[in-house]
């Protein structure tokens, strides 16, 4: 606890002032919250709904073949097909995230969040009327759609979250994106216990209550501006740019930041905008590739699948009752939040390099003890209750480091050159991680039973050394201070320059006051 009080001291010292910057630009406030609420909580709210329904959607499948087929199935035929609705929402995330990126580039930022609203509101129709149409197809299309709809938001919301927010803010803005998934995990498991929306009546209404949230964003989000950064750099629109600076910030002087933008404006002139392939091919700018490739993967890998699966049989040992797990798995979801929170509240003073390692260190602590509890759990009759703890201590680890700092990483280490590839690659690596977990991970537990913690401890180990090594500090850096920084860390000879024909190189301040 003494950790977290010293963090709030700091916020409350030191970093008031950017709370009352944010309190006197209400276009900041509300990008973020119109943008979050259509955007990542959507990844956040499907990944935890599909729970507490799942009795009524087997019975649903049952249903269907019994009436239209008049053809009973056998449990593990059910059990497939359950499997199968699950999993295709992984398809249509990537999907969604190979085509967010480039979809992004050309449309910009909001248009795209827009047209990911209107596939949310057609999976949502999907879902609400698929036990009225007897049809399990329905919710398979429906997550399918779903799908496509998360993996784009999950790329464009951080995009044009980070953009549109000030340097000296724009760490603190970027963690707002990983807070929504939280807030969507926990959505999804509040409205699905069974004094809302979890019942056998109201389970189409909670599948599809994700339509609700892009409708709000639908009509809310036209009203806010372009990312600023999307406008200059990739349209060339300096007076959009500016008008769209003065609505988000409000009437201060922002000269500074327009005027480092028009520094990179003119280091891009001439550049074309990289694809994935092209990007992967780069070597001027490989070390910013791996580290946001780990930071992606990490956040399936590190573990944190396994200890949701897992927190059911700790919480049913530490004798609370069967009908009362899903209340307590909402503290875990709280426990996600409030990591996030603290993230966000102290991430302008730490920085994300330490985050990042502080979170993976405490992961591996966490999941070391907890090896330890659960297998003297059988012979010390209070020891569950020690699982519990380290549970929530490895979740709030996990939000309020990795889960809070990865999303947005590529948007602070790439040119807007090659912002769009590198969004694209990070998530579209996170969900084929998320896929091939879920294949492999029953598997696992099969085999190893809670001992698979002790991979996801030694990869949690093994990024904390990683990006401790390998990724420089970003705070109140611009793009162009941070590749000269991973150059000086990477470089064979720490005073060679390296040139590129894209101008992504330490060198583009001194081109563009050349020109002047």
């Amino acid at each position: 606890m003494w950790f977290v009080t010293q963090n709030i001291r700091i916020y409350k010292t030191k970093y008031m002032q950017n709370s009352y910057l944010q309190l006197e630009s209400p276009g900041i406030i509300s990008a973020i919250l119109v943008s979050g609420i259509g955007g990542t909580f959507q990844y956040g709210f499907h990944i935890s709904v599909m729970t507490s329904p799942s009795l009524f959607i087997k019975e649903l499948v049952n249903k269907t073949c019994e009436y239209r087929y008049n053809l009973y199935l056998e449990q593990w035929q059910v059990s497939l097909i359950w499997s199968f609705i699950v999993s295709i929402f992984c398809i249509g995330g990537l999907l969604g995230a190979l085509c967010g990126g480039r979809l992004a580039s050309k449309y910009g930022r909001k248009q795209c969040l827009l047209m990911s609203d209107v596939l949310a509101i057609g999976g949502a129709l999907l879902m609400v009327l698929s036990k009225t149409a007897i049809s399990f197809e329905m919710i398979m299309v429906g997550r399918f759609i779903y799908g496509i709809n998360s993996g784009c938001s999950l790329t464009v919301h951080m995009m044009y979250v980070v953009e549109c927010a000030p340097k000296r803010l724009r760490g603190m803005v970027g963690v707002t994106a990983i807070s929504f998934i939280s807030f969507g995990k926990l959505c999804g498991q509040l409205l699905g216990i069974s004094e809302l929306l979890g019942t056998e009546d109201r389970w189409p209404w909670l599948l599809g209550f994700s339509g609700f949230t892009a409708l709000l964003q639908l009509v809310t989000l036209p009203f806010l501006p372009e990312s600023p950064r999307f406008l200059l750099l990739e349209r060339g629109d300096h007076k959009g740019c500016t008008e769209a600076i003065r609505r988000l910030w409000g009437n201060k002087d922002y000269s500074v930041e327009v005027e480092e933008m028009l520094e990179e404006y003119a280091a891009l002139q001439g550049v074309h905008y990289h694809t994935m392939m092209e990007l992967i091919r780069n070597q001027t700018v490989r070390w910013q590739l791996l580290t946001v490739i780990v930071a992606s993967v990490s956040l399936q890998l590190c573990g944190i699948n396994a200890v949701y699966f897992y927190s059911y049989d700790v919480f049913s040992a530490a004798g609370i009752p069967e009908q009362n797990l899903r209340y307590a798995a909402l503290g875990t979801g709280l426990f996600e939040l409030f990591g996030s929170i603290v993230c966000f509240m102290s991430i302008e003073s730490t920085g994300k390099r330490v985050l990042f390692f502080r979170g993976y260190v405490g992961m591996a602590v966490a999941l070391g003890l907890l090896v330890i509890t659960i297998s003297l759990q059988n012979w010390v009759a209070w020891m569950p209750y020690f699982s519990m703890v380290f549970i929530l201590i490895f979740i709030f680890w996990f939000a309020f480091g990795p889960a809070g700092v990865s999303g947005p990483l590529s948007g602070e280490i790439f040119a807007q050159s090659f912002k769009s590839a590198a969004y694209t690659i990070s998530t579209t690596s996170n969900w084929l991680c998320l896929f091939f977990l879920g294949m492999l991970f029953p598997l696992m537990v099969e085999h190893l039973s809670y001992f698979c913690f002790l991979i996801f401890l030694c990869f949690c180990l093994f990024c904390a050394v990683f990006l401790r090594m390998h990724l420089p500090e970003t705070k109140n850096k611009t793009v162009l201070e941070i590749t000269a920084e991973f150059d000086r860390m990477h470089s064979k000879s720490r005073g060679a320059q390296k040139t590129s024909s894209n101008a992504h190189t330490p060198n583009a301040i001194q081109i563009y006051e050349t020109k002047l």
